[in-house]
């Protein structure tokens, strides 16, 4: 970490409950005028759960993971703020007496497969993008809760909650939806930034179980007795709403200096896009299945989902049931050393997004498409890594044609901004600069906004140069021309 001057005054400490698809963390960090340090106080797993009734995600462990972490933090430092993130679209149903009618169901589980199509027919394609101007994909809550309609827990149900609006509320009592969050349900109106009801009703939903939006720095409450009691903290502890989509978190820590940047928000997925002032809802948007996302203060993720590092990690978990190598860095320096372009894949292949043998897809994926699969892991790892580079590739590019907007600079934050060669990969298959890290982005994030609400902070560019003087970056140069990365786009459609 960069040194950083002294301040008279101590720096304030927030608390940061950050979710992710694979584990949890609860992380402490002091903020003042030039000082930005993060300490991760807890980690937890995050196990899905497989019943008769499909994939769900274990909800009470995950909030007791949480107090566990506070009560770790709470020894530490006195508190002046919490704020909870985590992935999106998945949600909890709530009866009229506030209690949870069952474990959230995961995203990958397969309720949705044969929904989305119906729901998109019933509405129409064009006329859902002009209403909500997401991406299409198969586990937006919209869908989620047309495979549930009609049943008991839907048909109780008196509340949702998104997964941080739900721990938020047993925090704190208070119930509400944030705003960036709320944006990738597909039940929000991109054009007002309300809830739109001819949406909800679609999907058999009454509107009213729709909670009030809430904005990144909205006060959420204070602790309740028992989290209190729980984490040892005092019960008016603050509570703050964050951006809590996690990648709209990440993009609050961009260390971006000026507007004519793209990012990658890398780890199990990677979002890759611009951020913007007003959607973009032409027909070629929607073609072209790019996603309008609220961020913070009013402005636009306008990005594309792309399978991520989960190919990589679900190809570890693999290895390791078997007994083979599964540690990264070994793997990494194989996959350096192999062929370049031995196969090509195209990451977001839908026979890649539900948990399984990830090397065996992969191979499966180079027969039918009348490659030779990798021969060995070194080999599968490079053709993971080179996917997606060239994924992040033409989802900038796009992005800017279809925006109108020119790139000169490659944001990589996330867990993947620690893979130097996915790094080097993105700069050379886009033909731009890469600057990689902070690593931590979706933390930064999440207490950055904590920050503003208590006035530590003032604007986005006063926490994005926070950021940049406070956080190690690596920047990475394109090697060579593009024309090999093209071809390589093209054997797959990748361009």
């Amino acid at each position: 970490m960069k040194p950083t001057s002294s301040s008279s005054a101590p720096p304030a400490v927030f608390a940061a409950a950050d979710l992710g698809a694979t584990s949890g963390r609860v992380v402490l960090a002091r903020v003042g005028p030039d000082r930005l340090d993060l300490t991760e106080v807890h980690r937890f797993a995050n196990t899905p759960v497989r019943l008769p009734q499909g994939l769900h995600w274990d909800i009470l462990a995950l909030y007791q993971g949480m107090l566990d972490g506070l009560r770790e933090a709470a020894r530490s430092a006195p508190i002046a703020s919490i704020g909870v993130d985590s992935w999106a679209v998945d949600y909890g149903l709530l009866d009229g007496e506030g209690r949870l009618l069952g474990n959230p169901y995961h995203y990958r589980d397969e309720r949705t497969d044969t929904v989305a199509d119906r729901v998109r027919e019933q509405i129409g394609a064009a006329e859902l993008y002009r209403a909500n101007g997401l991406q299409h994909l198969p586990f937006n809550t919209l869908y989620q809760l047309a495979a549930e309609a009609g049943t008991p827990q839907a048909l109780a149900a008196r509340q949702l909650l998104l997964i941080p609006d739900l721990l938020t509320y047993w925090l704190t009592g208070r119930t509400g939806a944030e705003a960036t969050n709320a944006s990738t349900t597909g039940l929000l109106d991109t054009r007002t930034g309300a809830w739109s009801p001819a949406l909800a009703g679609a999907v058999g939903l009454y509107p009213a179980l729709l909670p009030p939006l809430r904005r990144p720095g909205d006060d959420c409450g204070t602790l309740l007795a028992g989290p209190a009691a729980a984490t040892g903290l005092p019960q008016g502890t603050a509570v703050t709403a964050v951006a809590s989509h996690d990648t709209a978190s990440a993009v609050v820590a961009v260390p971006a200096d000026r507007p004519d940047f793209g990012y990658v928000s890398c780890g199990t997925w990677s979002l890759a896009g611009l951020e913007l002032e007003a959607p973009v809802l032409s027909e070629a948007s929607r073609t072209a299945n790019f996603t309008n996302e609220l961020g913070i203060d009013g402005t636009v993720r306008y990005l594309r989902n792309i399978m991520g590092l989960w190919l990589l990690s679900e190809s570890q978990r693999s290895w390791q049931a078997r007994g083979e190598p599964h540690r990264l860095e070994p793997l990494l320096a194989r996959a350096a050393a192999a062929e370049p372009f031995a196969a090509v894949i195209d990451p977001d292949t839908p026979e890649f997004l539900a948990p399984g043998d990830m090397p065996a897809r992969i191979a499966g994926y180079c027969e039918r498409t009348g490659q030779r699969p990798p021969a060995d892991q070194g080999s599968l790892v490079r053709t993971i890594l080179e996917g997606l580079a060239l994924a992040h590739a033409r989802t900038l590019h796009q992005a800017a044609a279809l925006a109108g907007r020119e790139i000169q600079v490659v944001h990589l934050v996330g867990g993947g901004s620690r893979n130097d060669l996915l790094c080097q990969f993105t700069a050379d298959a886009a033909g731009l600069p890469v600057v990689a890290g902070p690593s931590e982005a979706t933390a930064l994030g999440n207490v950055l906004v904590q920050a503003r609400a208590h006035g530590l902070v003032h604007d986005r560019a006063g926490m994005r140069r926070l950021v940049a003087d406070t956080q190690p970056l690596r920047h990475y140069t394109p090697r060579g021309n593009r024309s090999s990365w093209t071809a390589a786009a093209a054997r797959v459609g990748l361009v």
